[in-house]
């Protein structure tokens, strides 16, 4: 226990690889299937294998993309903040809204303006971020294993996932093995 009375959790994985998935989504569907068949799932851990960053570029941004930007997510945040006005305002809470819309749009527009001015044309374009894995194991607690690998072969003979083979070390045959040269 810590001190603040949590029970304190290892990030580290531990256990068995009892399945490894090309994706994320059927190693999900590996675990869902675990629960749909009442298996402990909190004895499960889905791993991701060879993390790397992915940036894909959206496109370039210019002084008109980054004033729109600006000025759309300034009219949402004012919209918001109209909302709440108006819940608590005894008057027109139109206006409120409005006020809250034009604002917003307002300093939107000029932050954003400031920040694509601030970035001396260093980065001219938008993009979206993710983190991926090349391969997805499921692991599982060393009493469960066993069990839980009958599940997932089920689940793989019904098609709905299709788990990679483990590769296996080659093994040489047993005689070339025994033999050890004479002096």
């Amino acid at each position: 226990m810590t001190t603040q009375g949590m029970p304190s959790i290892d990030p580290r994985p531990s256990g068995l690889t009892i399945g490894t998935y090309e994706t994320y989504r059927e190693a999900q569907r590996a675990v869902d299937y675990l629960s749909d068949e009442k298996f402990p799932v909190e004895h499960t851990t889905i791993v991701g294998n060879n993390l790397r960053q992915v940036e894909k570029i959206t496109g370039r941004l210019t002084w008109g993309r980054a004033l729109t930007a600006g000025l759309a997510s300034g009219a949402w945040f004012g919209l918001f903040v109209g909302v709440l006005l108006g819940l608590f305002t005894n008057g027109n809470w139109l206006a409120a809204l409005l006020t809250g819309v034009v604002l917003g749009a307002f300093f939107g527009l000029v932050f954003g303006g400031l920040s694509y001015s601030q970035s001396a044309g260093r980065r001219d374009f938008t993009s979206r971020t993710a983190v991926v894995a090349t391969t997805y194991d499921v692991l599982c607690d060393f009493k469960f294993a066993e069990e839980a690998r009958n599940h997932l072969a089920k689940l793989a003979l019904k098609g709905e996932v299709n788990p990679r083979v483990p590769e296996q070390p080659i093994q040489q045959p047993v005689q070339q093995q025994m033999q050890r040269p004479t002096d």
